[in-house]
């Protein structure tokens, strides 16, 4: 049987990938959770089936995970599922953070996680799984990250060659390839009303609409994925996405909670709100390439529908997350781009002052940042200078 090991058994992933390849048949996956085993153990309760509960459509079977591994208990039985000749993708779905990557874009040696892993210790973060794993590969791997991150492939390979080479590991590079590839769906955090009107505490709310563009590179078998665009670059679909979609998001979240909203769809009714969501999108959309910039008009209408879904429900604070690892792609590459021809960008600006306000905010109340760099965004909150907060984020002009 074919197989798929996925890292990273969150939400997104269940109503993404793993909807994808039950749709394709044929293949099966196995999951590996990096840190708890809270999913495994739910999952495993109920014969790792689940319900994905499609907006608009009702339930539907998700039953094409086998099994999930939790690396801290057997990092062993991780590295064997990975190397195992019958797997021909490892998929990662880690996050932003999960790559541990400086702020040149590299891989933070000095991590603490990676530095453990240097040392012995693990491994214990995809990096060094992925490192470890390939080195002992003998038939060929695709490894596939769905990560909201530009140039995730190229990124993941970077970071996974650096940690190789630091450590003396020898991998056949020939037999592995690190596609690109943009995904897309709107996935909110399960709700305890979903699981008792699903009759599944393992139930995963999504949107109808779903999306997955793949660089056609791959260094063996791959699932017949239905409805993906396999194309030669990536790069403009995942601009689109990034700079409008998320960017638009991550505005709408910061603003939105200070505004005293808890959900999207609140916050884009919110008229104020919302103009400024509307002007970051056509802002982001002067930097897309040709390729896609044609798209822009309609795909900001689109985005626009699919964020005053009441149904989702989709916290702002799930996407207020990890701002300081979001904030690079999702505001910053487009400013520099815009500054660069000398076009103002009043709406990406004020997108990054929200962020800087919602930090602000959060450090006066007390209430602990949920990010990689929270004690550097605290440190710099308490020293009142807005510049090392935009520092952080790579930007030295606003």
């Amino acid at each position: 049987m074919n197989r798929i090991v996925h890292i990273g058994v969150g939400n997104f992933f269940r109503a993404h990938l793993a909807d994808y390849t039950q749709r394709a048949g044929g293949w099966r996956i196995t999951g590996v959770s990096l840190r708890s085993p809270v999913v495994r153990d739910g999952l495993a309760a109920q014969g790792f089936a689940y319900s994905l509960c499609v907006q608009g459509e009702g339930l539907r079977a998700i039953d094409v995970l086998d099994g999930v591994l939790v690396a801290p208990e057997d990092p062993a039985a991780v590295l064997a599922a990975m190397v195992n000749a019958d797997v021909h993708v490892v998929s990662v779905t880690v996050t932003e953070k999960g790559y541990h990557l400086a702020a040149d874009g590299t891989l933070d040696l000095a991590d603490p996680l990676i530095a453990g892993d240097l040392a012995g210790r693990g491994p214990r973060s995809v990096i060094g799984f992925l490192a470890h794993a390939l080195a002992q590969r003998k038939t060929p791997v695709t490894v596939l990250s769905c990560d909201n991150r530009l140039s995730n492939g190229d990124v993941l390979e970077a970071a996974v060659r650096r940690f190789a080479e630091t450590v003396g590991l020898t991998v056949d590079w020939s037999l592995v390839t690190f596609p690109n590839a943009m995904v897309d769906r709107i996935t909110p955090a399960t709700t305890d009303a979903l699981r008792l009107e699903s009759g599944d505490a393992m139930a995963v709310p999504t949107e109808a609409f779903s999306e997955w563009v793949i660089e056609d590179r791959f260094a063996g078998p791959r699932p017949d994925w239905p409805d993906v665009q396999f194309v030669d670059d990536v790069a403009p679909h995942e601009m689109r996405k990034l700079r409008m979609l998320n960017g638009a998001h991550s505005y709408l979240a910061y603003a939105g909670v200070l505004a005293g909203h808890d959900h999207v769809h609140e916050a884009i009714a919110d008229p104020v709100l919302r103009s400024v969501a509307e002007g970051l999108m056509a802002e982001a959309a002067q930097t897309l390439p040709d390729a896609v910039r044609g798209q822009a008009a309609d795909y900001a209408a689109a985005l626009l529908t699919r964020f005053e879904n009441p149904h989702l429900k989709h916290r702002l604070r799930q996407i207020a997350m990890d701002g300081s690892e979001k904030i690079p792609y999702r505001f910053a590459d487009s400013l520099r781009d815009l500054d660069a021809r000398g076009i103002p960008a009043p709406c990406l600006t004020q997108a990054v002052m929200a962020w800087i306000a919602f930090c602000e905010a959060e450090c006066a109340a007390g209430r602990a940042l949920d990010d990689p760099r929270a004690d550097k965004i605290a440190a710099a909150v308490a020293s009142g200078q807005r510049e090392r907060l935009l520092a952080l984020v790579g930007i030295r002009n606003l």
